[in-house]
């Protein structure tokens, strides 16, 4: 199983990356919790508080697919 997720996401400057981070770990938690009851006792905490953000500035889409593709086949 691994251990992180990759999203791609696409927002202007006015959005901040840590808020979207923050909403989406929030979301998913909240909802491991509502269907996963068991599990919230034996794992309190479904995310570390840490992510990693990464820019591509001009990168074109297929590359960047590529990219990804190319680190989940390793």
């Amino acid at each position: 199983m691994p251990d992180h997720a990759r999203l791609r996401a696409q927002g202007g400057p006015q959005v901040g990356v840590h808020r979207v981070v923050k909403a989406l770990k929030g979301y998913t938690s909240q909802v491991r919790g509502h269907e996963f009851a068991s599990l919230k006792r034996r794992m309190p905490s479904l995310w570390t508080p840490a992510h990693l953000v990464e820019t591509w500035g001009a990168a074109h889409l297929d590359e960047v697919k590529r990219s990804i593709e190319g680190v989940k086949d390793r």
